[in-house]
C-alpha cells in the first residue's frame, strides 16, 4: 500500500505515527560479516478504480567492534488510471568509525530521483562527527552532526532561492538522530530523523526521516510497515513542502 500526501496536517500525522510505523531493517551484528534485506510490496486493482503499486527495497549491512557500512536502495512506483502518482528512486551509503568509546566520524553519500516532484536528481555527500549515547543488546542511538554539499538538478526549471535555476547546489548542515530498538523476540523498531540546514541561502532547509516495524514470522521472512516523511521549505513554484509514503510488505533476510 502506498499513499502519497502533503501538508501540513500530515507532517503533524506523520510525527505522531513515527513510534509505531517503520522501515524494514537489516541485521546488525559486530563481526564482520555482511547481511541483506530485501523487501517488496504490492497492489493492482481494477475496475472503478484501476490502479497499480510496486515498491521494492535493498539493504546491506557490516559491523565490527570499531566500525559500521550500511546501504540501502528503493524503488516507488504507482500509477491510477494511466497517470503516474508516485515514481521515486533512491540510493545511499554511510561508513562510521569509532575513535573512542562513545565519538565516531562519519562519511556518506546519496542520490535521489522524483520526477514527479520535479527532481531529475540530487546527488549529497557529508561528513561529520558523532556520539553513541547508548548500544547494547536491545539496540541503540546516535546523535550526529557535520558538514554536507548537495546537487539539484530539476526536470523543469523553477525559481528556487529568489532566482529560476535548472540546477541548484549548496553547502549544508547536517544534523542527525537515529535508534534501533529491540521491543520483542519478533519485533524491532528504527528510526531516523535528519535536518539539512542551508548555508547558501539562510532560512531554507530540508528534513528527512525514515521509520519501520520489523515483525518476524519465521528466521528470514518478515512483515514490514514503513514510513518515509521528507520536507523542502523550498521545493520549487508550484509544488508541495512536503511528501509522506506508507508502504507495507514482505521481507527476506538474508543472514
Amino acid at each position: 500500500m502506498t499513499e502519497r500526501v502533503a501538508g501540513g496536517l500530515v507532517g503533524a500525522l506523520v510525527l505522531f505515527l513515527a513510534p509505531a510505523l517503520a522501515f524494514a531493517q537489516v541485521t546488525l551484528k559486530p563481526d564482520g560479516q555482511w547481511r541483506y534485506l530485501l523487501s517488496a510490496g504490492a497492489s493492482v486493482s481494477s475496475g472503478n478504480n484501476d490502479a497499480t503499486t510496486l515498491n521494492l527495497s535493498a539493504e546491506g549491512a557490516r559491523q565490527t567492534a570499531i566500525d559500521k557500512w550500511t546501504w540501502d536502495a528503493k524503488a516507488d512506483r504507482a500509477r491510477s488510471s494511466g497517470v503516474s502518482t508516485v515514481e521515486r528512486f533512491g540510493l545511499r551509503t554511510q561508513y562510521n568509525r569509532d575513535f573512542s568509546l562513545d565519538g565516531f566520524a562519519f562519511g556518506s553519500g546519496e542520490w535521489l530521483r522524483d520526477r514527479l516532484a520535479n527532481l531529475d536528481a540530487r546527488y549529497s555527500v557529508a561528513t561529520g562527527v558523532g556520539r553513541h549515547v547508548w548500544s547494547d543488546e536491545q539496540g541503540f542511538f546516535d546523535v550526529s552532526a557535520g558538514l554536507g554539499y548537495a546537487y539539484d538538478r530539476y526536470v523543469a526549471p523553477t525559481t528556487v532561492a529568489g532566482s529560476l535555476r535548472d540546477t541548484y547546489g549548496r553547502a549544508e548542515l547536517v544534523l542527525a538522530e537515529e535508534s534501533s530498538h529491540k521491543l520483542t523476540d519478533t519485533t524491532r523498531f528504527r528510526q531516523k530523523f535528519a535536518v539539512y540546514p542551508d548555508l547558501r541561502d539562510r532560512g531554507k532547509y530540508r528534513a528527512l526521516l525514515d521509520a519501520g516495524l520489523t515483525v518476524a514470522m519465521t528466521k528470514s521472512i518478515n512483515l514490514t510497515a514503513g514510513l518515509t516523511y521528507r520536507y523542502d521549505s523550498d521545493p520549487g513554484t508550484g509544488l508541495e513542502k512536503a511528501d509522506a509514503m506508507f508502504v507495507t510488505g514482505v521481507s527476506m533476510r538474508l543472514d
